[in-house]
């Protein structure tokens, strides 16, 4: 690889081919990287972005096709090959190793000096490779398991670029991070465009491809679709470019709730550790909206309701009985399901296939003496395939080979077979395409009109206010505001979600 030849291209994908166990994952796939720009890479999930990525990085091998990296035919079989030609990677899902420190984790492998580990040298060059990146925020003798979701997401982003890379492909970077180190690391990427460094930005956030990058690259059922310049693109065309449909979601005007449904959940002086006297009812067909700011105590008023973490007070009540939930099981057993934010540490067995993770919840169900009943739940698996359009060529696949979105919705079957009235659904479009949101939102819909209670978190203002019915609004553990949609703006909500004091709206006791 000559650098300084001067090509059109740095990077070069043409008519790329992989398959996986009956899967056609990408169908004569190219794309094209210039110097110092940033290329965005967008489609619904399971387009082929991920897998065009790891095709890229030495993770999968094509079954056809070639690269040119600068100017020259390239091949790489492994990570290390594609890491020693200048090619990073910061993956979706963090690669980090908790036990170890910060410093370790960026320079894994290359932390021995002579025949000894060099400690105090990994420290200095990370404390170096820190300044450049303007973080202060980290030390590097921390470890990993300690910090936040955001700060790992940082170290991972901080071991790419350690590689002295030529290109980085960042998949889905800012999906665990806060405005605040959104902002930082949009800083960084400009900086990198500053010095030369091409980079590949996969991002379902319109907003953020906008901002970012100079190209839009869409696929689509693993083929190109096109390319625009992003200045000269709208977000409609993106958005049609990638589902051949034009998607829009208003905001709900309000409430479908009927002023007389009866309550289903009632939480009174909920408290924990991380939480602090919140109270709030949550009546049948409705979706109450939890907004708030990173670390508002949202998703912690969940695990609290489903048991997975223990209260210090407060009283839960299901359908006017006071209930005591100690455990996920037992929040099972009165009917509610939870769909958590981090599916594949809480929601899923990525191993297993499909058909088992949606009778999970629900396996007493399918035993016949001493075996499992196969072809009931064949039967049923499949019903909720089709019924919520899960993306999987048989219910024998294991879930690891599907998309995000679709594993998303395989979590959503198994509490639907389960047949839970009362769902908490945590973040249930992160990381999930704009056409992949519009069906899930669909579903939500249809689960209220069936009478189905939800819970919904969500960072997103705009999906709070497409879906509530009210609004709850959280801040550092304290619930500061229950809002009817018809009162909502972003402008209060926001307010609430910023301030401190015990402050809740008299709807709170509806």
């Amino acid at each position: 690889m000559d650098e300084s030849v001067t090509v059109d291209y740095v990077l070069e994908m043409n008519n790329i081919e992989k398959r996986f166990q009956g899967v056609h994952a990408l169908k004569s796939c190219s794309i094209n990287l210039k110097r110092a720009e940033v290329l965005a890479l967008v489609g619904e999930n399971g387009a082929g972005k991920s897998t065009i990525m790891k095709v890229l990085t030495g993770i999968y091998q094509a079954d056809s096709g070639d690269i040119t990296y600068f100017g020259e035919k390239a091949i790489f079989k492994s990570p290390r090959d594609a890491q020693n030609a200048g090619i990073s990677i910061v993956h979706q899902e963090l690669n980090l190793m908790g036990h170890l420190t910060v410093a370790q984790n960026i320079f894994i492998g290359r932390e021995c000096k002579g025949f000894f580990l060099d400690e105090k040298g990994l420290e200095k060059r990370t404390n170096e490779l820190f300044k450049r990146m303007n973080i202060s925020s980290i030390n590097p003798r921390s470890r990993v398991m300690d910090l936040t979701v955001g700060k790992q997401q940082i170290v991972e982003i901080a071991k790419a670029i350690s590689y002295d890379a030529k290109v980085i492909v960042f998949d889905e970077p800012t999906a665990t991070l806060t405005d605040t180190e959104t902002d930082v690391l949009f800083k960084l990427i400009e900086e990198l465009k500053q010095k030369g460094v091409s980079m590949i930005y996969i991002s379902h956030r319109m907003d953020e491809i906008k901002r970012i990058s100079d190209r839009v690259t869409v696929l689509r059922d693993g083929e190109f679709v096109g390319t625009r310049d992003t200045d000269k693109v709208e977000i409609d065309e993106i958005i049609q470019m990638m589902i051949g449909r034009i998607t829009y979601e208003q905001p709900k005007e309000s409430s479908h709730v009927p002023a007389d449904a009866p309550v289903v959940l009632k939480v009174e002086g909920l408290s924990s550790k991380d939480v602090e006297n919140v109270s709030f009812e949550l009546r049948k067909g409705e979706i109450l909206g939890f907004a708030g700011l990173m670390g508002a105590g949202r998703t912690e008023i969940a695990r609290l309701i489903f048991g997975a973490d223990k209260k210090t007070g407060g009283n839960v009540y299901i359908n006017g009985e006071q209930i005591t939930i100690n455990s996920p099981r037992d929040a099972v057993r009165y009917g509610i399901g939870y769909l958590s934010e981090d599916r594949k540490r809480y929601g899923c067995v990525l191993g297993m296939r499909v058909a088992d993770n949606i009778v999970l919840a629900s396996l007493k169900n399918y035993v016949k003496g001493l075996f499992l009943n196969e072809k009931k739940i064949t039967e049923d698996s499949l019903e909720y395939k089709d019924k919520i359009d899960i993306r999987t060529p048989t219910v024998n696949q294991l879930l690891k080979n599907l998309s995000g979105g679709n594993q998303q919705k395989t979590i959503i079957a198994k509490w639907l077979v389960k047949n839970c009235d009362i769902l908490i659904f945590d973040e249930p479009t992160r990381g999930i395409d704009v056409g992949a949101k519009s069906e899930i939102y669909k579903l939500m819909n249809a689960l209220a009109n069936e009478g189905k209670s939800i819970i919904m978190i969500s960072s997103e203002l705009p999906e709070i206010f497409r879906m509530s019915d009210r609004i709850l609004v959280m801040s550092s553990g304290t619930q500061t505001a229950t809002l009817p949609i018809e009162e909502a703006d972003q402008h209060t909500v926001m307010k609430y979600a910023v301030q401190y004091s015990h402050v809740v709206s008299a709807d709170a006791e509806m």
